[in-house]
């Protein structure tokens, strides 16, 4: 993990240079972008190991460039928002960012999601798993597919890994901190948004499977029924 390189995308100088410092501190290299179109620029070139991502920028906005990211490429986005509100932190994570922060943020905290959200991707095993047959859907971790009565169903890749996560543990309940661990790879930081927005994505994908559902355990979590 020491030595990848991570791409900071914002306008405010001093926010890098916080950044910049405490992931250098932990052996990562920085880079940097201060508008969107140059950090689109960057992913595309530089091929990051991570991009955080401020939502306020010049040129291209960050929804805009997480949006035109998970088009091309599933690397992992934390994103920055300013406001403690709650509507810009779901819209983030609709468009496939992995994680968000508010302003302002202790660097300590953003550094450990960091290296969480690291090493979750590179804990990802090769290949090899059996396909996992669950009602009339079939979860094929190797091949990353999913198909619904056979036919496939597109899931970006923290949806697929909610989805396989649930599956593994059928019908066993997992608490919103549970869950932030196993896929997003950290203990709970207190965002359990994060796992509420992507189980009401996989709500609307698993609603053609005639057995297949997610049920709420009010006050506890999820569990995978069917």
């Amino acid at each position: 993990m020491s030595g990848e390189r991570i791409l900071v995308v914002d306008d405010e100088a001093n926010i890098v240079s916080l950044v910049r410092l405490y992931l250098e501190q932990d052996g990562f290299r920085v880079e940097a972008a201060s508008d969107g179109a140059r950090a689109m620029e960057m992913i595309q070139a530089r091929t990051p190991a991570l991009v955080i991502l401020d939502i306020m920028l010049p040129e291209l906005d960050g929804f805009e460039v997480c949006r035109r990211t998970r088009s091309i490429s599933e690397v992992p986005i934390i994103m920055l928002t300013a406001r403690d509100d709650d509507i810009d932190k779901i819209v983030g994570l609709e468009l496939g960012a992995d994680d968000y922060l508010t302003k302002p943020f202790n660097p300590r905290e953003l550094v450990a999601r960091v290296k969480a959200i690291l090493r979750r991707v590179e804990g990802k095993p090769p290949g090899g798993q059996s396909p996992l047959h669950v009602g009339d859907v079939t979860i094929d971790p190797a091949r990353r597919e999913v198909t619904i009565a056979g036919k496939p169903v597109a899931l970006r890749a923290k949806e697929f890994e909610l989805l396989q996560t649930l599956a593994e543990h059928r019908g066993l309940v997992l608490t919103r901190e549970q869950l932030l661990n196993l896929v997003w790879g950290y203990d709970f930081f207190g965002q359990t948004r994060t796992v509420d927005v992507h189980i009401a994505h996989l709500r609307k994908h698993l609603a053609t499977s005639a057995n297949l559902r997610i049920e709420t355990v009010t006050g506890v979590g999820y569990k995978l029924v069917g």
